[in-house]
Order: C-alpha cells, then sequence, then structure tokens
C-alpha cells in the first residue's frame, strides 16, 4: 500500500527526536520508544545518510547500516503509530535523486528528510549540509529532486544562517519547494550548540511560512530540555511542533510527562535493556565504545552514580556491564 503524506494527518502539537550520528540509530530509538507516551511522540528520524555514499558501490555497505530498523523497532512504530523518517545529506541533487529511488524500493520509512543544518566542518568543507544556505539555488535543486524521487513527503532540517541569521532571505528560498515540513534549529552554522538558540528566529520563519507555504508544517528546534520547554515554545511562537536533541540525554523519558522521577533500578535497568539491544543487534559490527556515550543518560540523580559510572566507562564488553550492574543490584 502506497503511504500517504502522514504529516497532513498528524495531530499537533508534533513532537520528535532529532538525528543524531552514533545516537539514533534502531537501537536507541527502539529504548525512547518504549518509556514514551504515544501523545508525546510522534516522529522520529535515522541518522544522517551521505548520498554519496549510498550511491558508491562500496560505500553502500559501509553508510547503510543507518537506515537499519529492527523487526522489534518496527512493531513498536505501529503499535504507537509512530512515523520513521529516513534523513539524507550530500551536495549533488541526482545522487539525492537516486538515493531516495533506493529508499522506496529497498526500505519501508515514512518520509525522507534533507540535512541542511549541520554544522561540523569536515562536512560543511564539502558544500554540503549548513553550507547550503549559500547556495540556495542549488538547495532547491536538491529538495525538487528528492520529490521527484519518491511518494513519500519530503521535509527539511536547517539552520537560521551561516555566519549571521539570514531567516528572511534563506527561508523563502525552502518554501518555494512547497516542503512537507520545515524544521529550524535556531543558531547559525557559526553558532554551533555553545550559544543559546534564539527562538525569534524560529518565531521569524512562522511568520513567513504562514505567508508563502501555508501548508508546510514547521517546527523549532534548540535548547528544549524538558516538555515544560516545549509547550512554552509552541504556545509562544505559534511553531507546529518542536524537535528535541540533546534533551534526550538529560531525561530520557522526556517524552512521558506523566512519568514520575524513574528510580535508580527502573534507569539501570533501561541501561542494561540498552547494552544488551545494543550487542544484540551490532556485534562486533559496531564498536563498543559507542555504547559508553549513553551511559551518563542513565547513572545520575541517585547515590553512588558516579562511582557506577567510571566503572561502566571501563568496560569492554557486554559481560564487563553486567558484571558491573550485579555489583549494584548485590
Amino acid at each position: 500500500m502506497q503511504k500517504t503524506n502522514f504529516w497532513k494527518d498528524i495531530h499537533k502539537p508534533i513532537f520528535s527526536l532529532a538525528p543524531m550520528e552514533d545516537v539514533t540509530d534502531t537501537v536507541f530509538r527502539e529504548i525512547v520508544l518504549s518509556i514514551s507516551h504515544p501523545d508525546y511522540l510522534q516522529v522520529l528520524f535515522t541518522e544522517f545518510t551521505s548520498t554519496d555514499g549510498m550511491c558508491h558501490p562500496v560505500g553502500k555497505e559501509k553508510v547503510s547500516h543507518r537506515l537499519k530498523m529492527n523487526e522489534s523497532e518496527r512493531a513498536l512504530l505501529k503499535k504507537m503509530n509512530v512515523k520513521l523518517v529516513a534523513q539524507i545529506w550530500g551536495s549533488d541533487p541526482e545522487k539525492f535523486h537516486r538515493t531516495t529511488k533506493m529508499l522506496n524500493e529497498e526500505w519501508d520509512f515514512d518520509g525522507i528528510d534533507i540535512n541542511m543544518g549541520c554544522p561540523v566542518k569536515k562536512i560543511v568543507k564539502q558544500a554540503t549540509c549548513s553550507a547550503l544556505i549559500a547556495f540556495p539555488d542549488q538547495a532547491k535543486e536538491i529538495i525538487r529532486a528528492t520529490q521527484e524521487a519518491t511518494h513519500l513527503p519530503v521535509s527539511v532540517k536547517t539552520r537560521t544562517g551561516i555566519k549571521k541569521h539570514e531567516t528572511e532571505s534563506w527561508i523563502p528560498h525552502l518554501l518555494e519547494t512547497k516542503p512537507a515540513a520545515l524544521i529550524l534549529h535556531g543558531r547559525t552554522q557559526k553558532m554551533m550548540s555553545d550559544f543559546p538558540a534564539e527562538w525569534d528566529e524560529i518565531g521569524k520563519a512562522v511568520k513567513l511560512r504562514d505567508e508563502l507555504s501555508p501548508e508546510t508544517l514547521l517546527l523549532g528546534n534548540g535548547d528544549l530540555f524538558s516538555m515544560e520547554d516545549c509547550l512554552s515554545k509552541i504556545d509562544q511562537y505559534k511553531v507546529d511542533g518542536v524537535m528535541i536533541g540533546r534533551g534526550i540525554f538529560k531525561d530520557p523519558w522526556i517524552f512521558n510527562p506523566d512519568k514520575k522521577i524513574p528510580s535508580t533500578e527502573e534507569k539501570i535497568q533501561l541501561l542494561w535493556k540498552h547494552a544488551s539491544l545494543f550487542v544484540e543487534t551490532w556485534g562486533k559490527e559496531m564498536n563498543f565504545n559507542i555504547l559508553k556515550r549513553f551511559f551518563k543518560i542513565y547513572t545520575n540523580g541517585f547515590y553512588g552514580a558516579a562511582d557506577l559510572r567510571a566503572k561502566l566507562m571501563e568496560t569492554k564488553c557486554l559481560e564487563d556491564v553486567e558484571k558491573v550492574l550485579s555489583e549494584v543490584n548485590g
């Protein structure tokens, strides 16, 4: 059955988890799904996947793991009616077209998102992601090439400018292409994540959207660390929804505002579930050390957390993790 534009039917306000490198793989997405409330999480995104890699016979094998979806995740997505969007990046419109066709044929996503926001130097040096803000005509070509290759809705995630805010000149270019959704991070490329997000720029984009492409949904992103933050920004800036990034590290239960403060036992159980599923999913395909960036999410806010975290950072395999955790439970 051909999928329709889910953005048109999604209930508002919309809450989504940002695509993050070495974070939002199928394992972490499943963990987040398992503890979230379906009214407060409607859209998930994959890690960002290179169109250059996808269009290269050898490169495809190296990058396509970013698109992996476990059957257990798929079942949860269906049960909770949460949509999964593949995010892709690059600079060549033709490769966006080819990659999108592959996504149609070989994977089962609900939408395609184009990364025009990543500020990392080694990425923008390739004239990709947030560097495209300086090349609006190329950016529009990329969006249109992607739209032409799929029946799935195409969204764009971007920033407000490169060295300074260019919201009022940049955003209208994107809106010309009538994307299904536009996700705007309230920082420039230069600001990285080192300065507070400037939501007034997102407010400007909302007004431009209302005038130029009212059918495009607009989500705000930046400095959202609680559901209270999200609801406040939605109310103040009239966005259709929000995208949470680093806030998930402060509170993995952020998409479940009815949840009471989790107990130490619940945090430890979730850590073990995450570590077990990671090893079950990736085996030796992924470096075990990737897991360690997640340990601090679960080991905080209770007596002995710092000591436990230090011991977990010394682990080299799942058996080591089990031994450390058994000492806590013992």
